[in-house]
């Protein structure tokens, strides 16, 4: 498998459902390849493999390998699943912008990303400086680099 500090969080164990083995899983990710049959997930406990899942309500039914009851299903309550990053370049990934250097289109540099802020009408970049970007500004990101144009202001307050 890979070096726990390469696996990112996709997700949590919740309840015991039924007493087939199955258990309530909340994603933290919007990959529903995640829980696709076969995929080998990390927990602080071991691995797990997923057998079969279905969507219930706003979360997931998973059954995985070797689990075949309620009381053993009981036992992966609490545990936080993770997965190896997925390889897809066309895609901004949250992990990859951790650490990277911000600048403005002329060249200014603004500062290092810390955290990327969940919220509704965008997601906002925290940099180490104190602002908040939105990711809408972002219009480039290579080489660790993350290339913002906001709006005049935009680092001004703070």
């Amino acid at each position: 498998m890979f070096d726990a500090e390469q696996l990112l969080e996709i997700g949590n164990i919740g309840r015991a459902h039924g007493t087939r083995g199955e258990v309530v899983v909340r994603l933290v990710t919007n990959r529903l390849e995640r829980l696709d049959p076969g995929s080998r997930l990390s927990t602080g406990s071991g691995e797990l493999v997923v057998e079969a899942t279905r969507p219930h309500q706003d979360r997931w039914l998973v059954r995985f390998e070797g689990i075949k009851n309620r009381t053993e299903a009981e036992k992966l309550r609490g545990l936080v699943l993770s997965a190896a990053p997925l390889e897809a370049p066309d895609v901004l990934w949250v992990h990859e912008l951790i650490g990277s250097t911000v600048r403005e289109v002329d060249g200014t540099n603004r500062g290092r990303v810390e955290a990327v802020i969940a919220n509704p009408a965008s997601d906002l970049l925290e940099l180490d400086t104190g602002h908040l970007i939105p990711l809408t500004f972002v219009t480039k990101f290579e080489a660790s680099v993350v290339t913002v144009d906001g709006p005049d202001g935009l680092f001004d307050l703070g």
